[in-house]
């Protein structure tokens, strides 16, 4: 899906393997900015996010056209080496690759930052997951109302009566700010590749994002010790 926008980054090449929400958010801002991002999706079935429909227009999910635009997409099958392989061309002419896989799932596909960094020390190398790559969940899918649980937002979201449960928000709020983060963090690796001519990688994760974003409520709780609540309605 092509729109008009902006040319900043014409220059710039993003292959993005990311799904769903996060990633693919940042990375269509990029495209916004004037990016060429091409978009990896598994042969005949595509992004999750092609799936989410009703609504549709013109064939297409509503939900997938509001989080793809500026982008184009290419099919490749992982599971065989010739997939592998173009994976592989294509990371080595970008500046940029975002994934938002589980923790170790493109090792398996020689394509973690490890092993492309050998041949390829300009590249920037994005991964976005729900809770980082280490500690007691990194290996657990991330899924945005799981975050925005444990981080803390559901708890101080909607109105606190009498039977009332905490409320999740009407869209994926977690998500969005993790792939804005994202995206400012890519920015400014970019930035920093311009002075040095180095590439790096960048770590982005659903729970550190939600933590980050509780702003006062996280500062009252940790200078003051004063533990917020939904109010009482």
């Amino acid at each position: 899906m092509e729109t008009a926008k902006a040319s900043i980054l014409s220059h710039i090449n993003v292959i993005d393997f990311s799904r769903v929400v996060a990633a693919p958010f940042a990375s269509m801002i990029l495209g916004d900015l004037g990016a060429k991002i091409w978009k990896i999706e598994r042969p005949k079935i595509g992004d999750e996010s092609r799936s989410f429909y009703p609504p549709m227009i013109n064939g297409q999910s509503c939900y997938t056209l509001s989080l793809n635009r500026n982008k184009k997409s290419v099919a490749i099958n992982l599971a065989n080496s010739e997939g592998r392989e173009l994976a592989r061309k294509l990371s080595m002419r970008a500046d940029v690759l975002i994934e938002n896989f589980k923790t170790g799932y493109m090792k398996k596909f020689g394509l973690d930052y490890e092993n492309l960094k050998r041949i390829h020390s300009r590249l920037i190398y994005c991964s976005i997951s729900g809770y980082g790559p280490d500690g007691p969940y990194s290996e657990d899918p991330g899924y945005d109302v799981i975050a925005a649980a444990i981080g803390g937002l559901l708890s101080i979201t909607g109105p606190r009566t009498a039977n009332s449960e905490p409320c999740k928000p009407g869209v994926a709020v977690t998500d969005l700010m993790t792939g804005l983060y994202a995206h400012g963090a890519i920015l400014a690796a970019l930035l920093h590749r311009d002075k040095t001519g180095e590439g790096q990688q960048i770590q982005c994760n659903l729970l550190s994002t939600q933590l980050a974003t509780l702003i006062n409520i996280g500062s009252n709780y940790i200078n003051a010790g004063i533990e917020v609540i939904r109010k009482l309605f």
